[in-house]
């Protein structure tokens, strides 16, 4: 079964505790701190594979979980790493959070870390000195990050198929290369992508073949626009168009104004457009459907008059088809290399380095004043706090007074027994 679209839980494991302990040794008076640190949790590794071609699996896993880190233990033993879970996808598989992609999977054994594990917290070996000889701080460990993954496959070929549904589309890719597609004579024959490797002279294409499209696809008419991701990474497109239409012309302009109702930059890709069962039709009116065509095709387009069944006008396509793919990757290699050529490193502050590292904001919540600190770092040690624990509560606030946050409390007015609250940890400004 193929499919093409999936959603599942990611979860990195979560960082082990760091350790309190001393050293309990014969003869060895107060021995010191030797908590270890506790371990980091495993990422979530994703690895693109040419020997899949669904996410059908993760309809039935939908959770993705990495091993949590070992918490650290006496004498100075840290906790061992969470082991990484590698998740094996498609080749073409797009990972989003949130709309944002995360990775794009287009090489065969390419790796992208898609969440990371959260890291191990300090044992109080960590926090000894000259002046805090038998510390009772430690720190817990990180959450790993969780979120919910849309995972896509997008087919990676040469040249997308697309077309009217019987416009002989699977015909076409199954004399043409090793592929086997359903083939009918009615509409909406192929539910599912297909893909081909034709061979011509010494070049080869790797064909993809998608479900036909009707007009209204971009609205959810037919079987909609959900197989067009498909074609969005062919170099060329090849239209095919069925020379038994009644208004030739119009077939054309609708499936052109679909893909543009999907995507403005797929109606820019190199099109190539093939006439397909022409064999029982006289070549008067082979010319004529031709010519219609051509006064509404994409200026530069090359059209063909095919028959699949009768293996009549197939290699003139495919040597077409070879030159625009080409020409395509050659366009596209002299893009990337002007972009590398311009792209001259430059100093400068980014919104976030604007920023100050830390906020502080006062609200009134049931009839209580709230003080939220805000800041990556800050709230980082804040997560890292074991708030069962005073001294560990009390390490929170001195680095708060380090950083200048607790100046910055007091000007906003919040006294002693004022609630301070970092992430989802609430304390108070003094120690009560």
């Amino acid at each position: 079964m193929f499919v093409d679209t999936a959603t599942v839980l990611v979860q990195a494991g979560k960082g082990g505790n760091g350790a309190v302990s001393f050293r309990h040794e014969i003869y060895v008076d107060k021995g010191g701190p030797d908590g270890g640190d506790g371990g980091k949790g495993g990422n979530v590794v994703f690895q693109a594979t040419k020997n899949l071609n669904t996410l059908i699996d993760f309809r039935y896993k939908p959770e993705l979980k990495a091993k949590p880190g070992a918490n650290g233990a006496k004498r100075d033993r840290r906790g061992k790493s969470g082991e990484d879970l590698l998740v094996r996808v498609p080749m073409g598989t797009v990972v989003k959070r949130d709309g944002k992609v995360l990775a794009d999977l287009t090489d065969d054994n390419q790796e992208v870390i898609v969440a990371h594990g959260g890291d191990g917290g300090f044992g109080n070996a960590h926090f000894k000195s000259s002046v805090r000889q038998t510390p009772r701080i430690a720190e817990l460990g990180e959450d790993g990050e969780t979120f919910e993954a849309d995972l896509e496959l997008k087919l990676l070929a040469d040249v997308g198929l697309v077309g009217f549904p019987n416009a002989g589309k699977s015909t076409f890719l199954s004399v043409v290369s090793n592929a086997r597609p359903e083939i009918a004579d009615y509409a909406f024959t192929t539910l599912t992508p297909n893909l081909g490797v034709a061979d011509i002279d010494e070049s080869s294409l790797l064909i993809a073949d998608i479900p036909g499209l009707i007009e209204g696809a971009s609205e959810g008419k037919g079987l909609g626009d959900a197989f067009l991701r498909h074609v969005e990474r062919t170099s060329v497109l090849l239209h095919l168009i069925d020379a038994y239409s009644n208004d030739i012309a119009a077939d054309y302009k609708t499936i052109r104004s679909e893909l543009k109702q999907y995507s403005a930059e797929l109606i820019k890709r190199p099109e190539v457009i093939a006439i397909t069962k022409t064999e029982g039709l006289d070549e008067d009116i082979v010319a004529m459907q031709i010519a219609a065509v051509k006064k509404v095709a994409t200026k530069g387009s090359q059209i063909f008059a095919i028959s699949s069944t009768a293996h009549k006008g197939l290699k003139e396509v495919l040597r077409s088809l070879v030159a625009q793919v080409q020409l395509a990757k050659k366009q596209a290699e002299v893009v990337e290399e002007n972009e590398a050529a311009d792209g001259i490193p430059r100093i400068t502050l980014s919104n976030e380095t604007k920023k100050l590292a830390w906020q502080v904001k006062k609200q009134s919540e049931d009839g209580r004043d709230v003080y939220i600190v805000k800041g990556h770092k800050i709230e980082k040690f804040a997560r890292r706090t074991n708030f069962d624990g005073y001294e560990n509560v009390n390490r929170l606030r001195d680095i708060m007074k380090k950083m200048g946050i607790t100046h910055e409390l007091t000007r906003a007015g919040a006294v002693g027994d004022s609630i301070v609250r970092i992430g989802l940890a609430e304390f108070t400004l003094v120690e009560q």
